[in-house]
């Protein structure tokens, strides 16, 4: 990455612009999180509800303090577990930041992410950043910079290019501002990881009650979807990739363009250019990098309908593909 590049995005973000970055889950897009007027360009960039709040982005411990008006002793301990890394910690705010990044909520969700691009940039802008991912709202979350430029193009003042995204989902996200733990957004740093520290953790639930605030990005409105309706089916292997079978056919029977999202060891059962494979079954990290981009490249085949094989265990980094894979679905779920 260009160092000249980073300096004009810490410059942007200075004067109020959006700049997109890089961090290891997915691209962000970044205003200064304490100018209000800038932070309500994301909104309106993204097509993003109000009421959604946003993740702080730090690069070193010194800038806490000006964001959270508290850390717990738990919190501690797993941001010396953790951080830099891939898990959002909601704690009670610090005023000097703007009821738009809380969504008006008395906590705000902080992290310092592990981007040597990401931590050069928050580091020279001095301020830390607001920034969700870089994409239209409801939309799969962007793993390369072409993404950021496909759903955004020039609503973004600066795009930095570092390559494809290395783990591919969003943060963990914790909250810690209340009696107990809660994981309101699975992750990268998982439940188990977490309770190692915390002991347990209570996980909450995928689908809020209606009309309750949420505390975290990406639990109340329909994510990650692709355009075309996706529909996710669990069971036993051969018994989904029979049922993919069967619906597919009777879908093309009527017409239709049918995408089937499904794993390495089964591909021979879909031998043509409208499968794609989220990598070796039982392989986590492999799926998790590669989810976003084939929800996109089925757009790209405009296919009418996508049939996908759901991860098959919610142990580990598996609960987050499958919280993915479910607001994906928009919760059109099929046992089989």
């Amino acid at each position: 990455m260009n160092e000249q590049q980073i300096a004009l995005g810490a410059k942007y973000l200075r004067e109020g612009r959006l700049v997109a970055f890089p961090t290891e889950t997915v691209y962000g897009l970044g205003a200064n999180a304490f100018d209000a007027t800038a932070v309500n360009r994301i909104f309106l960039a993204k097509g993003r509800p109000a009421d959604n709040p946003l993740i702080v982005h730090i690069a070193d411990y010194a800038t806490l303090p000006q964001v959270v008006g508290r850390v717990s002793p738990e919190a501690e301990r797993l941001m010396r577990a953790f951080w830099p890394g891939p898990l959002s910690i909601v704690l009670p705010r610090n005023r000097q930041i703007p009821d738009i990044v809380t969504a008006g909520l008395d906590t705000v969700a902080v992290r310092w992410p592990n981007h040597p691009v990401a931590t050069a940039l928050i580091r020279q802008a001095g301020v830390p950043v607001a920034a969700p991912s870089a994409n239209r709202s409801g939309r799969p979350s962007p793993t390369l910079a072409q993404h950021v430029a496909e759903d955004l193009g020039e609503q973004v003042d600066l795009i930095l290019d570092a390559g494809q995204a290395a783990i591919g989902l969003e943060s963990t996200v914790v909250d810690l501002s209340a009696d107990k733990p809660i994981l309101l957004r699975p992750g990268a740093v998982t439940v188990e990881d977490l309770e190692q520290i915390l002991g347990a953790v209570e996980i909450a639930s995928t689908r809020p009650t209606p009309g309750q605030p949420v505390r975290s990005p990406g639990m109340k409105y329909t994510h990650y979807a692709p355009r075309a309706p996706l529909y996710l089916y669990l069971g036993e292997p051969d018994a989904v990739v029979q049922a993919q079978g069967a619906r597919r056919r009777e879908l093309e029977g009527e017409g239709k363009r049918v995408g089937i999202l499904t794993y390495d060891e089964f591909r021979h059962a879909f031998p043509d250019s409208g499968t794609l494979s989220l990598g070796r079954y039982n392989r986590p990290s492999e799926a998790a990098q590669s989810l976003y981009q084939l929800l996109r490249r089925f757009d790209e085949q405009n296919v009418d309908v996508i049939l996908a094989h759901g991860y098959p265990s919610a142990a580990g980094l598996g609960l987050a593909l499958q919280n993915r894979l479910l607001k994906a679905a928009g919760y059109r779920l099929l046992w089989v």
